[in-house]
């Protein structure tokens, strides 16, 4: 089954997983969803990822990519990833400048952005002084 939007099912993953309390969710792998994971657990959103490598029934073999999802307690109540949200998408495509560069939750919260230098977090996009498309906000 094809995918119009990989990185938009990625992020729904992820917030199904942190709404159902799940300590572990799976995606297929690709290179802008483990550059997105290792950004979130860069900034603390998630305690960690690993490629996995799956060999399926016919034999071949495929990556997929197992986030540990993080939790402030052992009861799996309260975390600090509240809501992810896709913001440019294959229809209507996002972009910002250096300087129109949003702060999210007052800087509480995170963007990820797809830049010249990579997919890189808002903070580093400051940093670089480069702008790009706005992929997903995480607060």
């Amino acid at each position: 089954m094809s995918q119009s939007d990989p990185v938009a099912d990625f992020i729904t993953v992820i917030r199904n997983g942190v709404r159902a309390r799940k300590a572990f969710v799976e995606s297929a792998h690709s290179n802008m969803k483990e550059a997105i994971a290792k950004i979130l657990t860069d900034e603390g959103f998630i305690d960690g990822f690993e490629v996995l490598e799956v060999t399926n029934e016919k034999g071949s073999k495929f990556r997929r990519l197992r986030l540990q999802l993080r939790y402030a307690d052992d009861l799996k109540r309260i975390g600090p990833l509240n809501q992810l949200e896709r913001i440019s998408s294959p229809g209507r495509r996002v972009y910002v400048g250096r300087r129109e560069m949003p702060k999210v939750r007052g800087g509480y919260g995170l963007s990820i952005l797809s830049t010249s230098k990579g997919v890189i977090s808002d903070k580093q996009a400051r940093k670089l002084n480069v702008g790009g498309e706005l992929l997903v906000q995480v607060w």
